[in-house]
């Protein structure tokens, strides 16, 4: 395992000293590990903070590290269309919680678990996409709503071994987000729109209902 350096592999979203306690809090959490089973970081924060860029950055310095990511539990879109949610993709009610606590639970002590993989492209959870296998020892999981203090989200508290927050202004999530829909080819109106209609709101749910975690990855 290397040394973090300030900004190695995370762009612009979390500083480097940040990143070196959330690495020491891991590094320590595989140390005291007793017993056979994997180690489990909860990475959460709200859509547009860097979680995935985060989680790599993380991967790239733990030998046997993974980035395992929420999205593969979706629900789908005839689903959501039939509860009135479509429009509300993204929310913590349009994913399969309980599907999604299985998984972690299996990859807790199972050595070889195959697991779901969202296509951004087509829009869709594809089954069976990705196998996690046993060399896999550290897996940064990461989602929006991991620490959310709300039923069904909060069961999963026990599972974690060290938890991440990456906390950014609301400000900063909004230019972000807009952005993002521009990059999908909206017009600054409609990427707006989405941004301010659904996932500032999601954002917001984040940053008022979450637990403390373990560690905080602030962003100015």
């Amino acid at each position: 395992m290397g040394v973090f350096e300030p900004d190695a592999g995370c762009g612009n979203f979390v500083k480097g000293q940040d990143m070196k306690q959330a690495l020491d809090r891991i590094t320590a959490a595989i140390a005291v590990k007793d017993g056979p089973g994997r180690v489990l970081v909860a990475i959460a924060g709200p859509p547009g903070s860097g979680k995935s860029t985060t989680a790599e950055a993380l991967a790239a310095q733990i030998a046997g590290a993974v980035v395992v990511p929420m999205d593969g539990f979706h629900l789908d879109n005839a689903v959501l269309a039939a509860r009135g949610l479509l429009a509300r993709k993204g929310a913590p009610e349009t994913f399969d919680v309980a599907g999604f606590a299985t998984m972690v639970s299996r990859l807790r002590g199972q050595d070889e678990v195959t697991i779901p993989v969202f296509d951004r492209t087509r829009d869709i959870a594809v089954a069976g996409a990705r196998v996690i296998g046993p060399d896999a020892q550290v897996l940064l999981i990461e989602g929006n709503y991991l620490l959310l203090d709300e039923a069904p989200w909060r069961d999963l508290a026990p599972f974690w071994d060290v938890t991440i927050a990456i906390d950014v202004p609301i400000a900063v999530l909004e230019a972000r987000l807009t952005q993002r829909w521009l990059d999908h080819g909206l017009d600054e109106a409609a990427a707006r729109a989405r941004a301010m209609g659904n996932d500032i709101p999601n954002a917001r749910r984040v940053v008022a209902g979450s637990s403390r975690a373990d560690i905080a990855l602030r962003q100015d």
